[in-house]
């Protein structure tokens, strides 16, 4: 089976947040870093955005330089606490698409979505959908490059840019990546690059028109690494715990409103079954169960119940799940979107697994 896995990386970040807050700088040239100090300021750009970057600025380039080629820009010194703040918003949202979730620095995450659809057209719609959450909640936009590997995702992210979305499919990779400079490649810098350059090899297709052994034998083991890349054989995992992570969640939003209780349950079962391939490869034992419902015009609710003990039990939480939903089975409203969460961790225990008979806890 394909797997399909996104790439989301936020455009210009820190620059895209000041924009955000201060509507005036729309459209200027915002240049986040070190005090320029009239052209004598020491230090480098953090990042910047389009407009600035049509001047020749970049991150890490010397602020000083930055002043010379663009002086009527807008600068500014970070604000640690806030893009962090913002970061962890994107993050919440972006983790309720899918259980196999990875996050990359302040501003880029891995989704897998291979276990909630098998189809490209389908993937473009949940891209669509968390860039219209993401600028509508958070006020930013996303990039999002989809393929079947991470390293594919990664160079398919910045194809189009900004709020783009670029997906690779396995039949036109070597189109997609042919012409592209090899610096494309996420392991290949302007160091690295040197070597394969006095090789003869510039583009991404020289390295696919070329026999595994023979690249071997010119760059060893990274060589056969990036040879792997570009030919869509990179199987790394997207990574799903963290060891801060003190919870797991998944939503799912029907393509119609719904009132129908078998479309519901399915939508449940489905959920349900999602987080737990998660908990019981990692051996995640939990004590809170989380119900969200959301309703036709975007009336939200949560529900929870925690245990006296922590447990890893599929049947048992669909259970409890139900006994949540109950409150709400009268409401004349159409479901939009159900989701669970589970929470209150404990790792590498042993795991509890329940009996309804013997605990009438519902």
């Amino acid at each position: 089976m394909t797997r399909i896995i996104f790439h989301c990386d936020l455009d210009c970040f820190f620059a895209a947040i000041e924009i955000r807050d201060n509507p005036q700088f729309k459209g200027k040239p915002v240049i986040i870093g070190a005090d320029p100090k009239g052209g004598k300021g020491r230090g480098v750009i953090s990042t910047c955005n389009y407009e600035a970057r049509k001047y020749g600025l970049h991150s890490a380039m010397p602020i000083s330089r930055a002043y010379k080629r663009c002086p009527h820009g807008i600068y500014l010194k970070p604000d640690g606490k806030k893009y962090y703040k913002v970061s962890r918003e994107v993050m919440g949202i972006l983790e309720t698409y899918s259980e196999e979730f990875q996050k990359v620095g302040t501003d880029e995450a891995y989704l897998e979505v291979t276990n909630i659809t098998n189809s490209f057209v389908k993937a473009e719609r949940i891209a669509k959908k968390i860039q219209k959450e993401i600028l509508s909640k958070v006020g930013i936009t996303i990039s999002i490059g989809i393929a079947p590997t991470k390293s594919l995702a990664k160079i398919a992210s910045d194809e189009n840019k900004p709020n783009g979305i670029t997906i690779v499919k396995p039949d036109n990779i070597h189109e997609f990546l042919k012409d592209m400079d090899i610096t494309r490649i996420p392991g290949i810098g302007k160091k690295s690059k040197v070597y394969y350059y006095k090789n003869g090899i510039r583009k991404i297709g020289d390295i696919i028109s070329k026999p595994l052994p023979k690249i071997m034998k010119l760059f060893g083991k990274h060589g056969s690494w990036i040879w792997k890349v570009v030919n869509g054989l990179d199987n790394r995992q997207v990574k799903e715990f963290h060891v801060d992570r003190k919870s797991i969640s998944a939503e799912r939003t029907f393509y119609t409103d719904t009132d129908n209780f078998n479309e519901i349950l399915s939508r449940f079962e489905e959920i349900n079954e999602s987080i737990h391939k998660s908990v019981i490869k990692h051996q995640i034992t939990y004590k809170t169960v989380t119900l969200k419902i959301r309703f036709e015009g975007f009336q939200t609710f949560t529900r929870s119940k925690t245990l006296p003990f922590h447990i890893q039990d599929k049947d048992y939480i669909l259970n409890i799940i139900l006994d949540l939903f109950r409150e709400f089975s009268n409401s004349n409203k159409k479901v939009r979107l159900l989701g669970i969460k589970l929470s209150n961790f404990e790792r590498n225990s042993k795991t509890r697994q329940t009996n309804l008979a013997k605990y009438a806890l519902i």
